[in-house]
C-alpha cells in the first residue's frame, strides 16, 4: 500500500471548521475504490495543526491526485493554510494496520 501522513498548517480563523473546509474532499477521497483510509487528526499542542493519514492500495494514489475532487481541494484548501503542506509517503509491504504488540490488550 501506498501510505501518505500529511501536516497541514491552517490559518487561525480557518482551524474551527477546517473539518467543514475539508468534509467534500474527505467523503470523496473515502469513496475511491482504491482507498484504504483518509483520516484527519487534529493537534494536541497546535490548535491550528492537522495532520491527514491515508492509505491506498498500490497505484491508487496517483488516481486520487488527478480525480476532480483533488482538484476541487487544490484552489480551494490553500486560502485557509498558512503554509504549504509538508508529506511523508512511502510504499509498505502491507494492506492494513498492524497490531502494536507491546501494548497488547488482553482479550476478555
Amino acid at each position: 500500500m501506498i501510505f501518505i501522513t500529511a501536516k497541514f498548517r491552517v490559518r487561525p480563523e480557518s482551524a474551527d471548521a477546517w473539518p467543514d473546509i475539508v468534509a467534500d474532499f474527505t467523503h470523496a477521497t473515502r469513496s475511491e475504490p482504491g482507498c484504504l483510509w483518509f483520516e484527519w487528526s487534529r493537534s494536541l499542542d497546535d490548535p491550528t495543526g492537522y495532520v491527514l493519514v491515508e492509505a491506498f492500495r498500490d497505484d491508487a494514489a496517483a488516481a486520487h491526485v488527478t480525480s476532480p475532487h483533488f482538484k476541487a481541494a487544490q484552489e480551494h484548501l490553500p486560502p485557509h493554510l498558512l503554509a504549504t503542506p509538508q508529506i511523508v509517503n512511502f510504499q509498505v509491504p502491507q494492506d492494513d494496520w498492524s497490531l502494536l504488540g507491546e501494548m497488547a490488550v488482553p482479550e476478555s
